[in-house]
């Protein structure tokens, strides 16, 4: 009966410490993780490409940080509801901000409390390159015919917001070529592309994941990429900077803390990141819309300073264009 007795308790005992055993061990591992969990805070509606890009990064991200992370919109103000929510939050690294260059745009205009040096990057997630394009039927061949078409009589140039990415971008290749131009807002790049497709528009700057397939069928001509080099993908689209004009447009996404977040918190996000973000999963995101882990993925110490300098571009351009007090 004894001997009896100690079986059972022995097994009763294996029992429990099993079951301690089967919840102390996630908490040890959330222990050896990331110390809270994490909010990715949006400015657009859910199933957006902000959306969409923040999700992918999770999907890796959460593993290498041990810990749960959520997407949470902030609508409004072109980021401000999303800028000044992150400002109430504490500095711990556990409210991160997904960027655009919405984000840069609003803050140079004053249109929320958040200003740049409140922020940090901590990692860029797509870095997407402006194509100047026009009619792949028309008669204008190169960019030098553009600029020559528009220094005869202004043409009119597709973009999706005044004021946005496309117009800042058009407006820096202007001042540097020397040609006037007029600006047609269609809200979205899909709507610009359309609108070139139409005939209604004789050019336009969208980004290369916008006009991957016309460029490829020939619908529609590329003149250049606004960047530094060409791209592995389009080798017979020339660059601005080799065309002779250094000016370069792309739209980013990326992620931000509070400049006081800890330097260890910054360290750990950015490094957990970068590594999610080079994984195929998010490499294969990338790919689909013609852009590779090597140009567009980049740590804190990379991508706060481009944000930095997207930021003083986009503040400079404004005031030129007379939109940094509208």
């Amino acid at each position: 009966m004894k001997t009896g007795l100690k079986t059972a308790c022995r097994g009763l005992a294996a029992a429990v410490f099993g079951v301690i055993a089967a919840y102390a061990a996630p908490a040890a591992a959330q222990d050896e993780g990331y110390p809270c969990n994490i909010e990715v805070v949006i400015h657009s509606s859910y199933g957006g490409g902000t959306d969409t890009t923040a999700r992918m990064m999770m999907i890796r991200t959460r593993r290498e940080l041990k810990t749960d992370m959520a997407v949470v919109a902030h609508r409004g103000g072109s980021g401000a509801k999303a800028q000044n929510y992150v400002l109430s939050k504490p500095a711990d690294g556990c409210t991160v901000m997904a960027l655009t260059q919405s984000h840069l745009y609003t803050m140079a205009r004053g249109k929320s409390d958040m200003k740049i040096d409140d922020i940090v990057g901590i990692a860029r997630a797509m870095d997407d390159p402006t194509f100047i394009v026009v009619n792949g039927k028309g008669d204008i061949k190169s960019l030098d015919d553009l600029i020559a078409a528009s220094k005869k009589a202004p043409l009119n140039f597709g973009v999706a917001q005044i004021g946005g990415t496309e117009h800042i971008g058009l407006a820096q290749l202007a001042k540097e070529a020397g040609f006037q131009y007029k600006v047609v807002p269609f809200g979205s790049g899909a709507q610009m592309v359309q609108a070139l497709l139409s005939g209604a528009i004789d050019a336009t700057l969208p980004n290369v994941s916008e006009a991957r397939s016309q460029v490829e069928d020939g619908a529609f001509r590329a003149l250049a990429v606004m960047a530094e080099k060409r791209l592995a993908d389009f080798p017979d689209v020339p660059s601005t900077y080799e065309l002779g004009y250094e000016v370069k447009t792309s739209t980013t996404r990326g992620y931000a803390v509070l400049a006081t977040t800890p330097p260890d918190k910054v360290g750990m996000l950015s490094e957990a990141m970068v590594k999610a973000m080079q994984h195929e999963v998010f490499a294969n995101y990338l790919k689909s819309a013609g852009l590779t882990p090597e140009d567009s993925v980049a740590g804190t110490e990379v991508w706060d300073k481009h944000l930095k300098e997207e930021y003083q571009k986009a503040a400079d351009a404004l005031k030129e264009l007379g939109l940094l007090n509208q």
